[in-house]
């Protein structure tokens, strides 16, 4: 059992909200998670893909109130969106009694209608929490490269063998495109999506180019963007957005999109071993992805992150814009002894951030050059969550 940093902070949550949404994809740990806060509280708990625990609350309203005093876990609240308006009369009645917070936790594989449904009809009631797969400083540094490789999914991280994670990533994205994706109403063939995902995976961390990918599938722009939207809303893909600052200089307008687990990159792409990993041209691209999404899990809430491009090839990889409003400027490479090039400089000059760093594969910490700090990932995301 790995602890996961993120149980207090839902704790925390349900003590302030009736209710909190603990948001994910699939086979990401929410089930597990809810599981041992039902350790620190009594709990009941329903699994809505179940057609036994959907016919508990056929008359939702009295099944609930019957558990007031009890935390109601609702797993795979998408299957029920009807329930949210439900909720709100029952949190309603509840706050006239004295029960304000701690009465729902519910958890689901993050959609765009789930977030609009939930947001419409609980507003001032609910609080969003972000499950994410493993991160370095859950599994810690010396399983850092393990952790790249296979991805931060908890059974792909912890299976046995290279082989049974393979598998197991290889089923995972079958079952989101054959199962998943279609029973939230998406009607997109699995191969098309599937096509979608892998180039991706081979544009990982590069800039959006929509009209290449209309291209390649044979779609019309507006397609890539709904395919894309979709990625995005069920927390498999980040769009990073371009640095817009009070900067006098040409920046370049297109996001840049990464898989946001280094294993899904890797399965797509059909490396199943370290070794394949490392001999294929995306692994710096592939490092460069994972390095961001640990510095995301870490980072603080509120804290807005981007890339700084210009035409003139002024460029850092990674923009903090911390909650105290300061900035921090992260550049990232793969190797141990990581060479910065002239555009970064350019970019610092145009920035001035406070601090600086480069993040590399190592675990040394030294001084780089003036103002800027060689650091490992581990130890950086350790000062980021500090801040």
């Amino acid at each position: 059992m790995i602890d996961r940093r993120l149980l207090q902070t839902v704790i925390a949550r349900l003590d302030q909200f009736p209710a909190v949404a603990l948001l994910g994809p699939r086979q990401v740990g929410k089930t597990t998670l809810a599981q041992l806060i039902v350790g620190h509280r009594k709990g009941v708990y329903l699994d809505l893909e179940s057609s036994g625990d959907r016919g508990k609350l056929s008359d939702p309203a009295h099944y609930l109130s019957a558990h007031e005093d009890r935390l109601v876990i609702l797993d795979e609240i998408q299957f029920m969106p009807a329930l949210f308006q439900e909720l709100r009369g029952v949190i309603d009645h509840g706050r006239r009694q004295g029960k304000r917070t701690g009465r729902f936790l519910l958890l689901g594989s993050a959609s765009m209608e789930f977030l609009k449904q939930s947001s419409e009809t609980l507003a001032g009631r609910i609080a969003f929490v972000e499950l994410n797969p493993l991160d370095v400083l859950e599994t810690g540094a010396n399983d850092r490269e393990r952790l790249w490789i296979r991805g931060g999914f908890p059974d792909s991280f912890l299976a046995e063998t290279e082989e049974t994670s393979v598998i197991w990533r290889d089923n995972f994205i079958k079952t989101y495109l054959e199962r998943d994706i279609p029973l939230l109403g998406r009607r997109i063939p699995a191969q098309t999506l599937q096509r979608f995902w892998t180039m991706l995976a081979h544009s990982q961390g590069q800039l959006l180019n929509a009209a290449r990918l209309a291209r390649s599938l044979a779609v019309d722009g507006k397609t890539v963007a709904r395919y894309l939207d979709l990625m995005v809303d069920l927390l498999l893909v980040r769009r990073l957005p371009p640095y817009h600052g009070n900067s006098a200089k040409r920046l370049v307008k297109s996001p840049k999109t990464y898989i946001r687990d280094s294993g899904l990159v890797h399965a797509l792409l059909g490396l199943d071993r370290r070794e394949a990993v490392l001999g294929h041209p995306i692994a710096g691209d592939s490092w460069e992805g994972f390095v961001v999404e640990n510095i995301m899990r870490a980072a603080p809430e509120r804290t807005r992150a981007s890339f700084y491009r210009t035409a003139a090839g002024a460029e850092i990889d990674l923009l903090l814009e911390l909650p105290s409003r300061r900035l921090w400027a992260i550049e990232i490479k793969s190797g141990l002894s990581p060479k910065l090039e002239r555009g970064f400089y350019h970019a610092r000059e145009d920035l001035n951030p406070e601090h600086c760093f480069v993040v590399h594969s190592g675990n040394e910490r030294y001084r780089k050059t003036e103002g800027v700090e060689a650091i490992g990932l581990s130890d950086l995301c350790r000062e980021v969550s500090l801040t």
